[in-house]
């Protein structure tokens, strides 16, 4: 990464639902522009990365993340693009591997990879596996998928799918090897693996305490170090939810109702229940101390360096537009995001982007 800082980027799921504030609900087709004119967006303004996220749902407008980062990489010039995440348990790795080294040789060099098991179970039944398997498909499926990556012709053996031999992995990717992660939600085994197996880390940190993340960080540099990989290699990426306002009041004012309302939609849809979020709840929520990324520009940058100096992570990914907030709100996001956040956090972290030690 050079001298530059800390990476700053997006990452949106597509979720379709209903303004809480108009009552209207777009497509699923005015969604998909949505989220190509947000990348477009993203890339003008300067940032670094984009990624989008992959549900097998009617109110989620993303499937295939690879189809959506091959026509967002025909606008786009110099933003790297990333599956945030691609549920690894439940799609052949061969498959992936050959989408992105096909999405990497379309845009010049710019694909990566974010695996995870997901919160969802759509895909299982979907591509015929069980639910139960989850946690070894991954498993399997990570470690293959790597192998994939460092080799054109590979021999493998494997449980939950047929064997290869010497089997030609077409075509290659323009890098030399695609940037692999691991989405990482809360669980120190998972951070353990990321870190074994050499891949970057991205941490999910939706709200609360960032604080209680900083074992997982240690734990994954650990057993990266510890199964033989160089420090400068292992990666800390943090995602989380956000938006940007002229000043904080405005800024919780415009997105508590959209907030509230992806609150109660995801919770309902996981089959927690609770309902929508009270306003005293989520004043607590975006207090100055919580990861949840809501308030004036000086407010986030203040946010993402307080955790800079938890984690010493190379990258930060926001997602801005969710609970059916509306595109002119999501592109003023970004823009404040790119003009306003970027250049602050990347001058006070471009002479200090080392990991923390472990």
């Amino acid at each position: 990464m050079g001298n530059t800082g800390i990476e700053i980027g997006l990452y949106t799921l597509g979720d379709i639902v209903q303004d809480p504030v108009t009552g209207k609900t777009i497509n699923a087709g005015q969604r998909m522009k949505e989220i190509m004119e947000a990348a477009k967006l993203a890339d003008d303004a300067g940032l670094d990365i984009f990624g989008v996220g992959e549900h097998h749902r009617l109110d989620y407008a993303i499937t295939s993340p690879s189809v959506v980062l091959a026509a967002i990489a025909q606008m786009t010039k110099q933003i790297k693009l990333t599956s945030a995440t691609t549920v690894l348990s439940t799609i052949d790795p061969v498959r992936l591997f050959e989408d992105f080294a096909t999405l990497d040789l379309l845009s010049d060099g710019r694909a990566e990879i974010i695996t995870g098991r997901g919160a969802f179970v759509e895909s299982f039944p979907l591509f015929g596996y069980d639910t139960n398997d989850s946690n070894a498909l991954f498993e399997e499926n990570i470690e293959l998928l790597l192998k994939l990556n460092k080799s054109e012709r590979i021999t493998w053996d494997g449980q939950y799918r047929s064997p290869l031999r010497n089997a030609e992995i077409a075509p290659r990717p323009l890098q030399k090897e695609l940037p692999v992660w691991v989405g990482v939600g809360g669980t120190p085994s998972s951070a353990a693996r990321a870190g074994r197996l050499g891949a970057g880390m991205a941490m999910a940190i939706l709200g609360g305490d960032p604080a209680r993340f900083k074992p997982l960080v240690d734990v994954y540099l650990e057993a990266g170090v510890e199964a033989g990989h160089a420090l400068e290699d292992l990666k800390v990426g943090v995602t989380g939810h956000g938006y940007i306002a002229d000043t904080t009041q405005q800024a919780k004012d415009e997105f508590y109702p959209y907030y509230s309302n992806y609150k109660s939609i995801v919770n309902d849809q996981l089959g927690h229940g609770g309902g929508r979020m009270s306003r005293v709840d989520f004043e607590k929520a975006t207090a100055p101390d919580t990861a949840l990324f809501v308030g004036s520009p000086q407010q986030i940058v203040e946010k993402i360096l307080q955790q800079y100096e938890l984690f010493g992570h190379q990258r930060f990914m926001a997602q801005v537009d969710i609970g059916g907030l509306p595109f002119d709100k999501v592109a003023k996001s970004i823009e404040l995001l790119a003009t306003k956040v970027a250049p602050i956090v990347k001058k006070a972290t471009k002479q200090d982007n080392l990991l923390v030690s472990v």
